[in-house]
């Protein structure tokens, strides 16, 4: 017993040695969407355990909007009460200056990573986040009740607006009054310019604002695409869906209430858990392309996925840096791959048999997260959050019926080119 103690306190102290004697207290802030904030503890507590350091992890809000601004109030405050912060993958330009540069404490490990995704956390010289997850939006489905109707999943928004109807109303009509179509995010929140860049590449209408800063959003696609999604309220989506993220959406899909629901990988293990109303009966597919007579109308997915950086006010940024290591880290990602269906952004665990396993879609849809689209973030770097709260509003507005779609993207493409700084967009 005596060993086996001084064994104990001999790995405690070596763990420690490259950080100094002292055990150190870090606080991380994780999202809750899923699974994270339970996997994020898990996580943490198992490197807290290696190195004899303590984590306590802070539950950040859903809703990225609000992280957002809390993020920004701490950062700008200089304050050192979170030395971790998990960050969305439009955010590495707005943060910069508040990060560090993590390439010293890496060892190049983030050549192992996505490159394109390494990219967009590089800022200037600075590579001020490392990968942790990705992703890209998604269409699952019932596939038990896509057979009874005996209906095709659909790969157009026209055929799935008839599908949806079609078994929302035998649904109904078969004692489920609760039963809708389809549902998404639709709040005014970077939730629906997620879905909004979606429908408007799908229809070919462009990128809001395309990588050589043109301002592009007031076209006849772009049109079309906002009108179609305005005819589903009402109709195959319920009106309440003007408030809904992405648990709000997951929950009615999951409780059996809707057919087709646009979300994240991460739903996938949530609709599979052995508690799930609908274990087994869920599909999921590439999101639809642009209606019939639409140009250009392909199948988009929005790029998402999310970081770790560490503050540069944190007064323990290396001992930070090496969990973020950690949490990055091929173990971890296929942990959490097969746990929780979060994309790893190592390409290296695509090609892992457990991980696929678990997430048969992952190698099934490859091409869809290869081919995701962007949010222009990066040309409008900092002006980023601007940008994107003026598209939603125009969305939500044109959604909710306050607006027309053609004065809607007028006025968005007016307020757009006025925000532009002369010398950059453009």
């Amino acid at each position: 017993m005596q060993a086996t103690l001084r064994a104990a306190a001999l790995a405690a102290t070596l763990c420690l040695g490259a950080f100094g004697a002292h055990a150190v207290t870090l606080k991380i802030s994780c999202g809750a969407v899923g699974l994270e904030f339970q996997l994020c503890k898990e996580e943490s507590d198992a490197w807290a355990q290696k190195t004899g350091h303590e984590v306590q992890v802070i539950n950040a809000p859903n809703d990225s909007n609000e992280r957002l601004a809390l993020y920004q109030q701490i950062l700008g405050s200089g304050s050192d009460k979170i030395d971790i912060y998990q960050i969305d993958v439009v955010w590495p330009g707005l943060l910069a200056n508040h990060l560090i540069d993590l390439k010293p404490f890496t060892k190049g490990a983030e050549k192992a990573h996505f490159p394109a995704i390494v990219a967009n956390n590089t800022v200037g010289d600075k590579l001020v986040a490392m990968p942790w997850f990705t992703d890209a939006g998604l269409l699952f489905y019932r596939k038990d009740l896509l057979a009874k109707y005996k209906v095709a999943p659909p790969t157009t928004w026209d055929a799935l607006a008839a599908a949806a109807k079609k078994i929302q109303d035998g649904e109904r009509a078969a004692g489920n009054p609760k039963m809708w179509g389809f549902v998404w995010q639709g709040r005014a929140y970077e939730g629906l310019s997620c879905n909004a860049t979606e429908w408007l590449a799908s229809f070919g209408g462009g990128a809001i604002v395309e990588p050589n800063g043109k301002v592009s959003v007031n076209n006849a696609n772009a049109i079309k695409a906002l009108q179609t999604a305005a005819g589903w309220v009402g109709t195959i989506t319920p009106k309440a869906v003007l408030n809904y993220a992405e648990e709000d959406s997951r929950g009615v899909f999951q409780s059996g209430n809707a057919v087709f629901l646009r979300n994240w990988p991460y739903v996938w293990a949530l609709a599979h858990k052995p508690d799930s109303q609908i274990a087994g009966k869920v599909g999921v597919m590439p999101l639809p392309a642009g209606g019939s007579g639409s140009s250009g109308g392909r199948s988009a997915a929005t790029l998402g996925g999310w970081q770790l950086s560490v503050s540069k006010y944190s007064k323990n940024a290396a001992v930070a840096a090496d969990l973020v290591n950690y949490l990055v880290s091929a173990a971890v990602q296929k942990d959490r791959a097969i746990k929780a269906s979060y994309n790893p952004t190592l390409p290296a665990l695509y090609q892992d048999a457990d991980v696929m396993a678990a997430n048969p879609f992952m190698a099934e849809l490859a091409s869809t997260f290869a081919a995701a689209v962007s949010r222009p973030s990066t040309v409008t770097a900092a002006q980023y959050n601007q940008v994107s709260n003026l598209f939603w509003n125009a969305a939500h507005d044109v959604l909710s019926g306050k607006a027309k779609a053609p004065q809607a993207v007028a006025d968005l493409d007016r307020q757009l080119n006025k925000l532009a700084p002369a010398d950059k967009w453009n």
